[in-house]
């Protein structure tokens, strides 16, 4: 768990940094007008929206203790409690995965094979970004290396062929896990869109029931249009779930409550570097406290 801490504290030193500037140490009721503003600008300047940093700034006002642990507190009220993972228990369980080019998706498929695969569990993996055969490349290191197993068809197939087949093939050969990849949906083409929501339906033709869970990959580092891509997803795929990545590489990490607040989806996975062990599982307290600096500057 230190090693887990340490990794989360070290990915988000730069969202951490950033808001020790603009956070004064003190009581709370020791804060002035001026010292209160300040908190909410940090807050904002750390993306986690304007709407929600006045909220967490309100609540904060009314707790007691230090500035830090009242702004602690608020965060911790306002993130939805994550429900346990909903397991198919007479066939695999199905999980589609969807987000724009760019997000690290296909990095993160390959790493949750890996962490299925080391829970003893048997996976397959359905490449369904038939359209970038470097992806689909890319995927098939990461499969190979998790010791699971991939469908692939031939460059430009039908991204919801490809789903089909997985998930058949899934349920004929008594996988635990079915991960299904889709292609890097660029959310403002209807097009591309419908074919989205297509591979949804024949999953469920191909096992009813299934997707058990969808989740979206999305990069911290993209501020607001993180926030974009999630509303357009969640109409389309029935987004279940969020996989926020890279926020190791901005002063961003607010992001990750604005999308779990406004939507009232649960992270389920943070990206804090490159590595199989930078994917985390998401827990509330541990990244709010990564995320808060330790001792604000006094002012």
């Amino acid at each position: 768990m230190s090693s887990f801490f340490s990794r989360l504290k070290q990915g988000l030193s730069r969202s951490r940094d950033s808001l020790a500037q603009l956070v004064p140490g003190g009581s709370v009721d020791a804060l002035s007008e001026e010292e209160w503003l300040d908190i909410e600008d940090g807050l904002i300047m750390a993306d986690c929206g304007g709407e929600l940093s006045g909220s967490l700034v309100q609540q904060a006002r009314k707790r007691r203790g230090s500035s830090i642990e009242a702004l602690k507190t608020s965060m911790l009220s306002m993130i939805p409690d994550a429900k346990e993972i909903n397991t198919s228990e007479n066939g695999p369980f199905v999980l589609l995965v969807v987000g724009v080019n760019g997000t690290g998706k296909t990095t993160t498929i390959g790493k949750l094979a890996t962490m299925f695969g080391q829970q003893g569990k048997s996976v397959l993996v359905g490449a369904g970004d038939t359209f970038r055969a470097a992806a689909v490349d890319q995927l098939a290191v990461w499969v190979e290396r998790a010791g699971a197993d991939m469908v692939r068809q031939h460059d430009g197939a039908d991204p919801a062929s490809v789903a089909f087949d997985t998930v058949q093939r899934g349920v004929a050969r008594n996988y635990d896990v079915v991960i299904v990849d889709t292609a890097g949906r660029v959310q403002t083409d209807r097009g591309l869109m419908d074919e989205l929501a297509k591979v949804r339906r024949v999953i469920s033709k191909a096992f009813p029931g299934a997707p058990h869970e969808v989740w979206q990959v999305v990069d911290g580092g993209t501020g607001q249009n993180a926030v974009v891509q999630v509303e357009k997803f969640r109409e389309v795929a029935g987004t279940t779930g969020l996989i926020v990545t890279k926020l190791d590489g901005s002063g961003k990490g607010g992001i990750v409550l604005q999308l779990s607040h406004t939507y009232g989806l649960p992270i389920r996975y943070v990206g804090v570097g490159e590595t199989l062990e930078d994917l985390m599982p998401f827990n509330a307290e541990a990244f709010i406290t990564s995320l808060l600096p330790e001792h604000a500057v006094k002012s």
